[in-house]
């Protein structure tokens, strides 16, 4: 079992110490054993890989096969890396067959969704360890829970935790501080389940989302693409050239920052679009529209949606009307970045029966672009956010190599 221990606590303020999104936790981190430079980078193969013979290990790494030889004898000296069987050639001949050995460790993605936490623990060649979910008041019950399922004895290497909300920093004189902080109090909850010495990274959920649709998703075998989540809030997450762009405040598809309305009688707002296209506004246009012949008014997205799908006529048009208001703000992405491909996630833009009024709309107002449903649901950012754990989760290892061969 990890031991629980409470976070570190600014002095001067007596409160828990925070971060920003991309910024490090450094809690007294244990080092990982230094490597020489070949040994490191046939570690990072092996943990892509999941499992390689030595001569698989040389070819992926572009090392020689003595070099590889020497590398998994200081790995498994080190417990990074354990013989794991062998695997026949065409020749007959047999090979040894390694992975990632026990002491290689393993990192932990905490998704602090506005109604659920999920949890999920993975060892650093992606396999899982662990798999929770709890409300998100009992955020820190769920991470507890997920380091206790983790294997005894296994090193935590990293967590990354995605929230919401957090990602953009204001500038007041030489001072900075987060934008919003909606996250920051169950952020600070969680704190306290998390073990000392373990370096705690956070990131935009809708990116961790993106990653997952890149990698498992609607946009595999895609290098450029925008993934557009509608749902209680808007975000967008930007990926070009196979990297999610971030901006240079980490604040790169914050579309509730996009000014709302443009109009001569009303004056722009601060998210005021996210305002008006999130799901309590949908509810709230959808009870304005709502006639006593119509039946009892939806009180959640997923009634309405459901009955659109009935092909009740009032939830239609409230669909249809949403599913342009998303088609004109996927024209607005469509205009700055040109991505070639939109994703539609989120708890009401993931819906495909929106998908026929937001390719409608994109059309009208701008050039061909394809349109797609999340396919990765729900579980998109743990996911997202476990892929970020596992290689900043290889970093720590890979980065103690310091010698030279």
């Amino acid at each position: 079992m990890h031991p629980i221990a409470a976070a570190p606590r600014d002095v001067r303020s007596g409160r828990a110490a925070r971060t920003r999104v991309g910024e490090t936790v450094e809690r007294d981190v244990a080092e990982a054993p230094r490597l020489t430079e070949s040994s490191s980078a046939v570690f990072a193969v092996l943990a892509q890989a999941g499992s390689a013979t030595r001569p698989q290990l040389a070819s992926l790494a572009g090392l020689s096969k003595p070099t590889v030889s020497a590398a998994v004898a200081e790995l498994e000296t080190a417990r990074l890396a354990a013989h794991s069987g062998t695997a026949s050639s065409g020749t007959g001949r047999s090979a040894a067959v390694y992975r990632l050995g026990p002491a290689a460790g393993a990192v932990l993605a905490v998704d602090l969704g506005p109604a659920l936490t999920r949890v999920r623990g993975c060892a650093l060649d992606g396999s899982p360890l662990a798999e929770v979910t709890a409300s998100r008041e009992d955020a820190a019950g769920a991470v507890r829970e997920a380091l206790d399922a983790l294997p005894g004895g296994v090193p935590l290497r990293t967590i990354v935790v995605a929230v919401g909300d957090v990602a953009a920093r204001d500038r007041q004189g030489s001072g900075m501080r987060p934008a919003t902080a909606k996250a920051g109090p169950v952020f600070d909850a969680i704190t306290v389940a998390l073990p000392p010495g373990v370096p705690v990274h956070l990131e935009n959920n809708v990116n961790c989302a993106a990653l997952a649709e890149l990698h498992e998703g609607a946009a595999r075998g895609r290098h450029t693409f925008g993934y557009l989540r509608i749902g209680v809030g808007i975000g967008l997450g930007i990926v070009v050239g196979g990297q999610v762009l971030r901006g240079s405040n980490g604040a790169a598809g914050e579309l509730a920052r996009l000014p709302y309305p443009w109009d001569d009688e009303r004056e722009p707002h601060r998210e005021a679009l996210e305002e008006y296209i999130g799901a309590r506004s949908l509810l709230r246009r959808a009870a304005a529209a709502w006639q006593d012949g119509d039946g009892p008014c939806p009180r959640s997205t997923e009634r309405l949606f459901a009955l659109a799908g009935e092909g009740r006529s009032a939830a239609c048009a409230v669909v249809g009307r949403h599913a342009v208001d998303v088609g004109r703000l996927a024209a607005a992405v469509t205009a700055v970045l040109d991505p070639g491909l939109i994703v539609l996630g989120g708890s009401t833009g993931a819906d495909p029966q929106l998908l026929p009024g937001v390719r409608a709309e994109l059309a009208r107002l701008s050039w061909p672009t394809e349109v797609v449903s999340s396919t990765v649901g729900d579980l998109g950012t743990v996911a997202g956010a476990a892929r970020l754990a596992v290689a900043r989760g290889v970093q720590t290892v890979t980065e103690a190599a310091r010698t030279k061969d």
